[in-house]
C-alpha cells in the first residue's frame, strides 16, 4: 500500500486523481442534465422518471456514497494541488501573459469550483432533505418562483459551465491524452459541451420563474 499512498500524494497522481474524479463527476452532470430535460416534456413525464429512479433506493444510496468519494476525492486533489503551487510560488507574477492559453476559465477554476461546491450543498439540502412532503416537481416550482433563489440556480449553472469548459479540457492533459492535431477539437468540444450544460440547466429555473404554468 505504501506505493499507493505514494502515488495519490505526489503531483502526479493528485491530478490523475482529479482528472479521473472529474471525468466520473462530468458524467453524473451530463445524465443529470439529460434527466432534468424530461420537465419540459410535462409534469407527467417528470413524475414518472423521478419514480424511476427511486423504484430502485438501495442501489441509488451505494451510487450517492460512490459519487460522494469521487466529489471528496476531486475536491480535496484540487485544494492540495492549488496549495502546492501557491506555495512554490509565492509572490504573483509582475505580468500575467495570456499567451500560454491562459482563459477566464482556466484563471478561475478554484473559484468557479468552489461555487459549485455551495450550489450542490445548497441543492443537495433542498431536493434530498427538504420538504418530504411535496413531490419534486411541486419542490421544484416552491423553491425556483422565488427570484433569489432562481438567481442563485442560474449563477450555480454558469460557474458549472465555467468550470466543465476548462476542466474538461485540462483532464485530457492530466491523463496525458493529448496531440496538436486533436487539441483544438479537444478544447472546441469542452466548450461546446458547457454552453450545452449551462444553458439546459438555466431553461429551468428561467421557465419556473418567466412561465407559472411551467410544471403545472
Amino acid at each position: 500500500m505504501h506505493w499507493l499512498t505514494q502515488t495519490f500524494t505526489s503531483s502526479i497522481g493528485k491530478k490523475a486523481l482529479m482528472a479521473t474524479s472529474g471525468l466520473l463527476l462530468g458524467f453524473f452532470v451530463l445524465v443529470h442534465m439529460l434527466g432534468n430535460t424530461t420537465t419540459f416534456a410535462g409534469r407527467e413525464v417528470f413524475i414518472a422518471y423521478a419514480e424511476a429512479l427511486h423504484a430502485y433506493d438501495s442501489l441509488l444510496i451505494v451510487f450517492e456514497l460512490v459519487l460522494l468519494a469521487f466529489f471528496l476525492g476531486h475536491v480535496i486533489s484540487a485544494l492540495s494541488l492549488a496549495l502546492a503551487n501557491r506555495a512554490a510560488r509565492p509572490t504573483p507574477y509582475a505580468v500575467k501573459a495570456d499567451a500560454g492559453g491562459r482563459t477566464l476559465a482556466s484563471r478561475s477554476m478554484l473559484y468557479s469550483g468552489l461555487v459549485v461546491l455551495v450550489f450542490l450543498v445548497v441543492h443537495v439540502f433542498q431536493f434530498k432533505f427538504g420538504n418530504r412532503e411535496s413531490l419534486s416537481v411541486d419542490l421544484i416550482r416552491q423553491i425556483l418562483q422565488q427570484p433569489l433563489f432562481a438567481l442563485f440556480y442560474l449563477v450555480g449553472a454558469l460557474a458549472v459551465a465555467l468550470h466543465i469548459s476548462h476542466g474538461f479540457w485540462s483532464l485530457w492533459q492530466s491523463l496525458g491524452v493529448e496531440h496538436p492535431k486533436y487539441n483544438p477539437a479537444l478544447r472546441g468540444g469542452a466548450v461546446g459541451l458547457a454552453i450545452v450544460t449551462g444553458l439546459m440547466f438555466s431553461l429551468i429555473p428561467v421557465a419556473v420563474l418567466l412561465f407559472p404554468r411551467f410544471l403545472l
